[in-house]
């Protein structure tokens, strides 16, 4: 391997030396495999991680559905994690899947799928955890992983895991650079839930809930009773259609086409003719349409286009008329996406019938009152949608730093 290749391509200024190949091996005191026990309900002190428990972002704990160990805690110790543990997932799709362990995280014990390697205390631990977020550590893990049938590295395999390792001091100094960005994206991630919950509540207590005339929640100014109708009633609706997939004349076009799960995107997949679209059922519809999606995985999702396109039969598309708030239109609609598919979802594809979803009675205020709920509730989106931009951001600068500042 050249000179070049031994210092990372950015670093801090006051490092100059070169960066030592070492293996996993060299770096840790031991590996160690989990428990393999059942799972029981939490004890309130005692927790019990598994591969699902590890977030697969943060990799951190996830710790919304705690669970203890059905175990002898008195003679169990040395499957308690401590400061200078990492678990690596040895099997299965989650195979390579990293976790640092935290003393804020309890007392935490780690189950059978796991592997512990404890890493000497002469080496940084974030530095080390951070390797294993590197390209080539995912480089490592998916060729090591596909040498048998079932995807999977064991201890030994783990071990041997090559990474370059510069001074401790440069060890520190990046890990808690690295410390710092993570807690960034950590409290960014935090902005992000807390507007996705104000707006899940704000849902449930702005519309009437069921048996009700009038929500918990409204405007100043707005006390008359909601009225009911159905959606046939108050909107235009319509599905659409796929040109046939044996016709070249009919693809690749400069119509977007918008299938069920591309209903809120700004780009599609698939193009289609004025050919296709002249001859087959596909129908167009305009940016500011609401797109209600009928069948498979998305059934029950909705979203206003962000695109003119076209439409196939997974798609009803919903124009509201006298002056009904669209935006209001959506909101609703989702708040009731649950109720909806609960009593409406048809087949064993998990299919929505256009039909029924037109004789949909929905609950509506005045013109006035429609049009501040969807603006507040749009308002609300876009803070969301900054959010993410945000956090999306960091996550990138996370991405490239990681590309720059290791070996």
């Amino acid at each position: 391997m050249s000179e070049k290749k031994l210092v990372p391509k950015k670093r801090f200024e006051s490092f100059k030396s070169e960066w030592i190949e070492k293996s996993l091996n060299e770096i840790s005191e031991s590996f160690t495999y989990g428990l393999n026990v059942e799972a029981i309900e939490y004890d309130g002190e005692n927790k019990y991680l598994r591969i699902t428990d590890i977030d697969d972002i943060t990799r951190k704990f996830n710790k919304n559905e705690l669970t203890s160990p059905h175990i002898d805690y008195e003679i169990s110790s040395d499957y308690i994690l401590s400061e200078g543990d990492i678990l690596f997932a040895r099997t299965g799709a989650s195979v390579g899947k990293t976790y640092r362990y935290s003393k804020l995280d309890g007392i935490v014990y780690y189950a059978g799928f796991l592997i512990k390697a404890r890493i000497k205390k002469e080496h940084d631990i974030e530095f080390i955890f951070q390797n294993t977020l590197t390209k080539e550590y995912k480089r490592f893990v998916y060729v090591t992983s596909q040498r048998s049938g079932q995807p999977g590295i064991n201890a030994q395999e783990y071990s041997t895991f090559k990474l370059f390792t510069p001074t401790i001091e440069e060890q520190q100094k990046i890990g808690a650079f690295f410390k710092v960005l993570d807690d960034r994206i950590t409290n960014q991630e935090r902005k992000l839930a807390k507007v996705k919950a104000l707006k899940d509540a704000y849902l449930t207590e702005m519309f009437p809930q069921e048996g009700e005339t009038v929500p918990k929640r409204r405007f100043k100014g707005f006390e008359d009773e909601w009225r009911k109708d159905k959606l046939m009633n108050i909107a235009e609706t319509y599905s659409g259609g796929t040109p046939s997939i044996t016709s070249k004349l009919f693809y690749n076009g400069d119509i977007p086409f918008i299938r069920s799960g591309e209903i809120g995107k700004q780009v599609t997949n698939l193009h289609i003719t004025e050919e296709g679209l002249t001859n087959s059922s596909a129908r167009l519809v305009n940016e500011g349409d609401i797109l209600y999606a009928l069948y498979g995985a998305t059934s029950g999702e909705v979203s206003i286009s962000k695109i003119n396109g076209a439409i196939n039969q997974a798609v009803l598309a919903i124009e509201p008329k006298n002056d009904n708030d669209n935006h209001f239109l959506v909101y609703w609609l989702k708040k009731h996406k649950q109720k909806i598919i609960e009593t409406q979802l048809q087949g064993g594809q998990g299919n929505l019938s256009g039909e029924l979803i037109r004789k949909t009675v929905i609950d509506l205020p005045s013109k006035e009152e429609q049009q501040k709920i969807g603006e507040f509730f749009k308002n609300l989106d876009n803070q969301i949608e900054m959010e993410k931009k945000k956090l999306d951001k960091l996550q990138k600068m996370k991405e490239a730093y990681l590309e720059e500042m290791f070996v």
